[in-house]
């Protein structure tokens, strides 16, 4: 990274090389982009978005304007506040990075600032969970003027609300009563879990508001910046967050201060304001599908299987909102595509970008004699991984090739990274084992297609399955019969569950995830493997997929006190 020395450009960083080579991505290729489309005033050629002085550059006057060149502030003449590294606090956009101030830069409040007072664009957030509280505190932080909404009623949706000086509507007619005055935002920013057919989005479609997705807004905000920083992309029905962490692991390995952020713990906007210099944004298709702009450097797709019907209208939507994760890739970008779904490479390579294949045998980045290969050759003998089965390696040689290909990372980084990496909790996790009978926690497989890398994992499981279904066929499951010692049917699906290994292995029925573990245990044989693997979502029983498997690996733990004792 290099800092720009010229006054003029306010501190603002820039990416010199972060990579060389026909293979490299640099800092054109991310295009800038204006503030928000609701900021829509600009001055002739200008940069879109908000001035430093807080006001639209079009309220300017014109005859201190240049064209295509914004003015000088007074400010900038009597000089910004600035850190202890004469780095201006303010940037391009009038955008604050709170990793530049000092302790009294902190103490500023920025929601008192002439952007918020002379600010009349109001957005309404909608759905108030980590993603939707994440959105509102960033956007209020930028002065935006806000609404909130949720379906559901909690005091801690009025203090939140609260905190922020914003308006709150909730409870069960709140999607109406913002429905009723829709023409009073000019942006709606849905929480990932508020679906395409929800009546709030089909009101805001219906009047012109524009609705954004999370990841979107942050892209915008980023590309606004004037210091826009490389991003990596993932998407697919499954391996998004092990892929996204493995990239982000061989960034921060390459010698980058990267940022995994997105579909993971951290939503992409509570990072922006933080040192990093490059992120890697896991793209569920809930925050794909309101994206328009939203581009990465590079950006994979890593399969496809029917999934979240409960959420898009049909598979043909969910296909399409997959997709939109190279929708606006240019000739510059790369796109990585595995060569197990032709389809997925079809549309790879009706793209604008370099496309890039990666699969087990074959394709750009692949296995062979033994190691994790590229085009310029060996990255990592597959004997270093702590854990080496088949979906572990595509997700590595995809993580692999979206930093190599941009130049972002390095081969020496690529392998450390790997070689260095473990797995996220609740994906064919190891509990322990009992009387010769291991017992894995994979509750994060939330759907069939997920459950099948754990299925074709082991040769003979004991299958506890079952949960709240998401509109799809279990059937699937059940097309390894030959490892199936048995199942245990749970939850709220437990009668399709049954239907579905009907005639291929013995079906019990459990009550709670205690009642499961000792049937598993029943049924199971020396050498066998009890798999929590479920193909359902966890929200009849639990609150969340990580709850689950927490209880999972509790009743195993008690099992196995109770068999010491």
């Amino acid at each position: 990274m290099e800092r720009c020395t010229c006054a003029n450009h306010h501190g603002r960083r820039r990416c010199t090389r972060f990579g060389c080579g026909p293979r490299s991505a640099r800092g054109h290729n991310q295009h800038t982009f204006s503030l928000a489309n609701h900021l829509r005033h600009q001055c002739d050629g200008g940069r879109l978005g908000r001035h430093p002085d807080g006001c639209l550059q079009s309220e300017r006057s014109q005859e201190a304007a240049l064209p295509h060149v914004a003015d000088s502030s007074p400010l900038r003449a009597e000089g910004l506040a600035r850190d202890h590294g004469d780095h201006s606090l303010l940037v391009v956009g009038g955008v604050v990075r709170r990793h530049r101030c000092c302790a009294l830069h902190r103490r500023l409040h920025q929601r008192d600032s002439p952007y918020r007072r002379r600010c009349s664009v109001t957005t309404l957030v909608f759905g108030l969970a980590v993603a939707g509280r994440s959105t509102a505190r960033f956007l209020a932080s930028r002065g935006e003027s806000l609404v909130l909404a949720d379906d559901r009623v909690s005091v801690e949706n009025a203090s939140f609300a609260a905190s922020l000086g914003a308006e709150l509507l909730e409870g069960p007619d709140a999607a109406m009563a913002c429905a009723r005055r829709i023409g009073d935002f000019t942006m709606l920013v849905p929480a990932p879990g508020v679906p395409e057919s929800h009546p709030i989005v089909t009101s805001a479609q219906r009047a012109g508001v524009e609705v954004v997705s999370e990841i979107e807004l942050a892209y915008r905000y980023e590309q606004a910046s004037g210091e826009p920083r490389p991003i990596v992309a993932v998407t697919g029905t499954d391996g998004k967050t092990t892929t996204t962490l493995m990239a982000a692991a061989m960034l921060s390995a390459s010698g980058r201060k990267a940022a995994a952020v997105g579909n993971t713990e951290t939503p992409w906007v509570e990072a922006l304001d933080e040192a990093h210099d490059c992120f890697a944004v896991e793209c569920s298709s809930f925050r794909l599908r309101f994206t328009k702009h939203f581009r990465a450097a590079a950006a994979t797709w890593l399969n496809l299987a029917p999934d979240h019907l409960d959420w898009h209208a049909d598979l043909d939507a969910y296909r399409a909102a997959k997709a939109r994760i190279w929708l606006a890739a240019h000739d510059g970008d790369v796109v990585v595509a595995p060569m197990s779904d032709q389809s997925i490479v079809q549309s790879a390579r009706g793209t604008a970008a370099r496309t890039v294949t990666f699969g087990l045998d074959r394709g750009d980045y692949r296995v062979d004699s033994g190691a994790l290969v590229g085009p310029t050759g060996r990255i990592v003998d597959v004997g270093a991984l702590a854990r080496s089965l088949p979906h572990d390696l595509t997700n590595a040689l995809a993580a692999s090739a979206l930093v190599l290909e941009t130049g972002l990372g390095t081969v020496e980084g690529v392998a450390t990274a790997l070689t260095r990496y473990r797995h996220a909790p609740h994906r064919i996790q190891l509990v322990g084992e009992l009387d010769g009978v291991t017992y894995y926690n994979d509750s994060k497989a939330t759907s069939p297609h997920a459950a099948q890398a754990a299925l074709t994992s082991f040769e003979r499981i004991v299958l506890i399955a079952g949960g709240k279904n998401k509109g799809l066929d279990l059937s699937s499951m059940a097309s390894h019969p030959q490892r199936m010692r048995g199942v245990v049917a749970t939850g709220h699906s437990a009668e399709l569950i049954a239907a579905a290994f009907a005639g291929v292995c013995r079906v019990v029925r459990a009550e709670s995830m205690e009642d499961a573990v000792a049937a598993a245990r029943q049924l199971a044989e020396p050498g066998d493997v009890v798999l929590l693997s479920p193909g359902c979502t966890s929200y009849d029983w639990y609150s969340n997929y990580a709850e689950r498997g927490d209880d999972f690996a509790r009743c195993v733990r008690q099992l196995m006190k109770g068999n010491d004792e």
